[in-house]
């Protein structure tokens, strides 16, 4: 099967790509969108690589790349009434919320601003700019490539 692209976001108070280097692994936990999470629990493989974007920042946009090195399971979170991703109606035995790990690659050189990204005409059926909302979305390898050689990653 071919490599699959993505882009996951987080709020780089709560978790950044200088949080993930540090850490090298993490799990991506705290998904509550259906849709994220179908995408992380089954269409994420081992080794499928994903551009980490800094959302709700000023600015917003692609500060690295992570690795998938555990495909997607159940959420823990979930079940834990003192984490804040707790979903009261998650069931052990059928779990609602999936999550993946993923594995620290590179940071660019300096973030790649979402202004930079809507100024690249190639892009523009990017899901990211088109439906900027969704928290795990895909890349395709074309839009990766593109991505890839702007000059924030020499």
């Amino acid at each position: 099967m071919a490599m699959r692209y993505w882009l996951m976001k987080s709020e780089p108070n709560v978790f950044s790509i200088e949080d993930l280097k540090k850490s090298k692994v993490s799990p991506w936990d705290g998904v509550r969108n259906y849709q994220a999470r179908n995408y992380m629990r089954d269409q994420m493989k081992l080794g499928d690589l994903a551009f980490f974007y800094h959302s709700n920042a000023n600015p917003s946009g692609i500060a690295g790349i992570a690795k998938v090195i555990r495909e997607g399971y159940p959420d823990h979170t979930a079940f834990d009434p003192k984490n804040i991703h707790y979903d009261p109606k998650s069931d052990l035995k059928k779990p609602t919320w999936f999550m993946v790990d993923v594995e620290f690659v590179k940071a660019a050189r300096s973030l790649i601003t979402l202004e930079r990204l809507k100024e690249i005409s190639e892009l523009k059926e990017m899901l990211l700019l088109r439906h900027g909302r969704l928290s795990v979305q895909p890349v395709t390898a074309k839009q990766w490539k593109i991505i890839k050689k702007l000059p924030e990653w020499r």
